[in-house]
């Protein structure tokens, strides 16, 4: 699968699917980024390898208001969203075998686990 560029337009519908089952990672890049270059075919390879997963790539020299949201302040940083929840988010570029780990990792979460922390710390804050 081909990875897919994530705008402040498109993002909420492309990360947030709609029915929130998905993982979906975000490769946070700049085109003048070595680091980032080098990691580009890392993260294709991957994507090929993971067609259930949604592979996006966020441009923050064209997307810096997205990159701002999210506190981007070094890339390339990789972030991994499952089912609306970021289970992910640290600057760096992967090797291969260490992305397909963490991305073995974000399947092998319980997120019945995670939904009831996040409704935990959300009821007490409220």
């Amino acid at each position: 699968m081909a990875t897919v560029e994530l705008t402040k337009e498109n993002f909420d519908e492309v990360v947030g699917d709609s029915d929130g089952s998905g993982i979906v990672l975000v490769d946070f890049w700049a085109e003048w980024c070595g680091p980032c270059r080098a990691f580009g075919p890392t993260y294709e390879a991957a994507s090929d390898k993971n067609e259930d997963i949604v592979f996006g790539k966020v441009d923050t020299e064209a997307q810096q208001e997205l990159a701002a949201t999210f506190g981007i302040r070094s890339i390339p940083t990789l972030m991994i969203v499952r089912e609306g929840v970021v289970l992910f988010s640290q600057p760096g570029a992967l090797p291969g075998p260490a992305l397909d780990g963490l991305i073995q990792q974000a399947r092998d979460v319980n997120m019945e686990e995670v939904h009831a922390k996040v409704a935990e710390a959300q009821a007490q804050q409220g």
